[in-house]
């Protein structure tokens, strides 16, 4: 099955700049959206950014101004840059993309294991 593994996190101060990276184990076709979720323990995971193949992109609140996504819909990568981080921003952020595999043609979400990131001073 298609794997997507992220990279990218660590440890940063805050007001620090982290870039998160994300691609897949294997061709994910017809990808409608590509994003960015997280979780901290005991919370619920969030959206964080998506974008769409026709460049649409949409941004939690919270990060908006702040966190830029970007891909390569032809690689099946995903980025996340992320700027002005915030001790609020500590979570594991996990990637997204949503499509079509060789194994199941149903549009599907597929998903990541996660990169830490920790902001703290």
């Amino acid at each position: 099955q298609v794997q997507l593994v992220e990279s990218g996190g660590g440890l940063v101060q805050p007001g620090g700049s982290l870039r998160l990276s994300c691609a897949a184990s294997s061709r994910i076709f017809g990808v409608s959206t590509m994003g960015w979720y997280r979780q901290a323990p005991g919370k619920l995971r969030e959206l964080v950014a998506t974008m769409t193949s026709h460049g649409t992109t949409t941004y939690t609140d919270s990060v908006r101004r702040r966190f830029t996504i970007s891909g390569e819909y032809a690689k099946n990568t995903v980025y996340l840059e992320m700027n002005s981080l915030r001790p609020e921003d500590t979570a594991v952020y996990i990637c997204n993309v949503r499509g079509r595999t060789a194994l199941r043609w149903e549009e599907t979400d597929y998903w990541g294991q996660g990169t830490q990131v920790t902001v703290s001073s």
